[in-house]
């Protein structure tokens, strides 16, 4: 063990003396302090040793500390998140989608107040008198609408973690986000996406249908309640038939239509001016949800699923 000793004479010598007596060393300069404490010694070292002194020392209790101090803050931002459960797992996803694609709210804001919009007037367009003798049917619309529109941009929408991901078990090698998404992949793997993401789109429409058409019914019998000489015009659809059609709907059309969108509006986005493909979204979006209204009509006509009585209360439309 070397034992650090510190002269007290003018000169400031330091002696650094080990087992053996002759092996000696001087320093020019040193403290004049001398530590008989060896515990206190390993605590107030050179400046050298408080380089050291960080790791095991009193600097580093602070600095260790405030390390830990901010981990367990992210863990319990985490255990925030993860208690939030749905909605946590929500907004964590919407925050990836944005890092991906800053773009990405003002997507959803426009699908959201002109998309549904447009869904609305082809899906009356399509309908006799305008839709003014269905407005059951078109109100049942909007609110399965409204739902599937913000679904579809969120599962469609490429993410921050995105990258290196693949889809489950034989869509492994598949893309990821959309079908058209650039990379080295086969026109089978491609295909794999659009089939993979239309059994999810399909999921999502059944779920939207039978949460949207349960809301639109129970409005309609509110409003009958509270009006009695309300007289609904059409028979109510039925929630299972009608949440089927919203399947068929969104894993065929939808899913083809939107997979195109998303790749447009990327190849838009690098190539454009914002302002112009600002606009340019507004427009391919309003002619989007136009073609999405009016092929939701005839696929609930060939369905059964929204059947027009006419005024002697025989079906229109089996």
């Amino acid at each position: 063990m070397a034992q650090l000793c510190c002269s007290s004479l003018p000169t400031h010598r330091c002696l650094i003396t080990t087992s053996t007596p002759s092996h000696s060393l001087n320093f020019p300069q040193c403290t004049k302090f001398k530590f008989s404490n060896p515990n206190l010694d390993s605590k107030l070292s050179t400046p050298h040793a408080a380089g050291g002194g960080r790791g095991a020392g009193i600097s580093s209790g602070g600095g260790g500390g405030g390390d830990n101090s901010g981990g367990g803050g992210s863990s319990e931002g985490n255990s925030s998140r993860d208690g939030l459960g749905p909605i946590g797992a929500f907004l964590t996803g919407w925050r990836e989608r944005v890092v991906a694609d800053p773009q990405f709210p003002f997507k959803v804001l426009m699908e959201e107040l002109v998309g549904v919009s447009a869904c609305i007037l082809g899906d009356m367009a399509s309908r006799p008198n305008f839709g003014l003798n269905e407005l059951d049917f078109v109100f049942s619309t909007i609110v399965v609408g409204s739902i599937l529109n913000l679904l579809l941009m969120y599962i469609l929408a490429p993410t921050s973690s995105s990258l290196g991901q693949s889809l489950p078990s034989i869509f492994a090698g598949s893309p990821a986000s959309h079908m058209f998404e650039p990379g080295a992949f086969t026109v089978a793997e491609r295909l794999g996406t659009f089939v993979y993401k239309g059994v999810l789109f399909a999921a999502a429409g059944f779920a939207a249908g039978l949460v949207g058409t349960a809301i639109s019914n129970g409005l309609i019998e509110l409003r009958k309640k509270v009006d009695p000489e309300f007289v609904r015009p059409n028979k109510a659809p039925p929630t299972l038939l009608n949440a089927s059609a919203w399947a068929v709907q969104l894993g065929v059309s939808s899913n083809l239509r939107y997979q195109v969108l998303t790749a447009v509006e990327f190849i838009l986005a690098k190539k454009l001016p914002m302002n112009v493909f600002k606009s340019l979204v507004v427009v391919l979006r309003c002619f989007n949800n136009v073609l999405g209204g009016m092929s939701f009509v005839a696929v609930a006509r060939l369905m059964g699923s929204q059947v027009v009585e006419e005024e002697g209360g025989k079906a229109a439309l089996d």
